[in-house]
């Protein structure tokens, strides 16, 4: 059964969903573990995160889906306003309330990010040690390589439109006035932050009903400084992390290297697909089967697990397997 239910992020009323753990096949003596989920960029908790919310409850792990300040039921102004720094922030203090949850074992939670989120999980549990163990899905690791890969498919000149809204919104906000607004995904060639070909029939079919399909142009102007690939060395707990070799959104080469920062705690698994193909269809039932067994090994009760997590190679899926990256210790 979901619950309904509120915490505060930097004085703000954020809303989430807890899904407590159907079974108790991971509780241990001080409880269940719970994962915490946040959604990518321009996202809401209805869009595209249940599917895997409701499969970690039904496996015996608590599930709790947040909305950022600024989105979806959540409170906070600007509205729609993508803030790395802000965003980090709010999962912070979602760490915090999910520990305090009934029946959760503080002492075993999990970060769950994808996209933007995938890159966000990386940087806050390398700030929290008390983090087990994190899950980033099609990750946006490396901010400045994501706008190399921008200029190569679209041309200088679409950054160079995108920094003119963003320095048009940011005038806006200086003076007090309402932000100005681009969409976060449209057709190839239109103004948006998104515009890769099929983005935007895609992102729509998993849009839940709190949705809005634009954000404070400003973003674009920090899009760059957001690289939490940074952080990756100094993780102290498994990572999975699961790359698209086909993505056209979050630049595939730069989440390998964040794998290698990781060192021994890394494990990556690569998929022959793009962006949204993790959110629907069989590739995300291979993703989510992945992520399960991850979680299999990480979440033992303390007495059982083991120090450093170790990954089989996944069955072959359509099209091409998905493979374990050998580049990655697997120690």
């Amino acid at each position: 059964m979901m619950h309904d239910l509120t915490f505060t992020s930097h004085g703000v009323t954020c809303a989430a969903w807890h899904l407590p753990a159907s079974t108790d096949a991971f509780a241990g003596g001080a409880g269940r573990p719970c994962i915490v989920l946040g959604h990518g960029f321009g996202g809401t908790r209805d869009t595209g995160l249940l599917a895997y919310a409701e499969a970690f409850a039904a496996a015996g792990i608590d599930a709790f889906v947040f909305d950022y300040r600024g989105f979806g039921a959540s409170a906070g102004e600007p509205r729609q306003n993508v803030g790395f720094r802000r965003q980090r922030q709010d999962y912070h203090a979602a760490i915090d309330t999910a520990r305090h949850l009934p029946g959760v074992d503080p002492g075993r939670i999990v970060l769950w990010g994808t996209s933007y989120s995938g890159g966000h999980v990386i940087a806050v549990a390398a700030q929290d040690k008390r983090v087990t163990a994190v899950v980033s899905m099609n990750p946006a690791t490396d901010g400045f390589a994501a706008l190399v890969q921008i200029a190569r498919y679209a041309g200088v000149s679409q950054l160079v439109r995108a920094a003119g809204h963003g320095l048009r919104d940011a005038a806006r906000a200086l003076t007090g006035r309402p932000p100005y607004h681009v969409p976060v995904v449209a057709q190839p060639g239109s103004t948006a932050i998104i515009s890769t070909p099929g983005a935007e029939d895609a992102y729509l079919s998993i849009a839940g009903p709190t949705w809005r399909n634009e954000v404070c142009a400003r973003t674009a102007l920090e899009v760059g400084l957001n690289r939490p690939t940074i952080h990756a060395s100094r993780l102290t707990c498994p990572i999975l992390l699961q790359v698209g070799t086909d993505d056209r959104v979050a630049p595939p080469d730069a989440a390998r290297r964040t794998a290698q920062k990781a060192g021994r705690w890394a494990r990556l698994r690569t998929y022959p697909v793009d962006h949204f193909e993790f959110y629907r269809g069989v590739w995300q039932r291979q993703v989510l089967a992945d992520q399960l067994d991850f979680l299999t090994r990480v979440l033992r009760p303390a007495t059982e697990a083991d120090s450093i997590v170790s990954v089989r190679p996944i069955h072959a899926g359509p099209r091409r397997a998905a493979t374990l990256d050998s580049s990655v210790n697997c120690d």
